[in-house]
């Protein structure tokens, strides 16, 4: 059930997500989180600044009441679930841009004031590092 990967900065797409609350997939039967994996790694071809950051895929990150989400993480920082996204490349450069500040960050808080518009209001919940809580 896992598999091992890199340590380093990553974006974790749940790929079967819907596409919206009542839709499942497209026309083709594809699911919002594969067209939002696509689009992820298709801004980040454009990205340079975010080339470093792996972009992963898992069934199911139980979030199921919020369509296309995904999981900010990086290691010694606060990891971030963020949901509600079109599965376009706006959504894809407005997360991408998130996880490039996340992981300057010293500890994953980015200042409001600096994220992208398009992901304020669609932050989920948050969880410390491994041997950490936050204070």
């Amino acid at each position: 059930m896992l598999r091992a990967t890199g340590c380093g900065p990553s974006v974790v797409v749940c790929k079967t997500c819907r596409i919206a609350p009542d839709v499942r997939e497209d026309d083709r039967g594809e699911r919002g989180g594969a067209l939002l994996a696509a689009a992820l790694r298709m801004a980040q071809a454009d990205m340079a600044k975010a080339r470093h950051i792996a972009i992963e895929e898992m069934p199911c990150l139980f979030a199921c009441q919020r369509h296309c989400t995904v999981l900010i993480r990086a290691p010694g920082r606060i990891s971030y679930v963020l949901g509600d996204f079109t599965p376009d490349l706006d959504s894809a450069r407005a997360i991408l841009g998130y996880a490039v500040l996340h992981t300057q960050s010293d500890d994953g808080v980015v200042p409001y004031a600096q994220w992208p518009e398009g992901v304020k209001g669609h932050f989920i919940a948050r969880t410390p590092p491994e041997g950490f809580i936050c204070t």
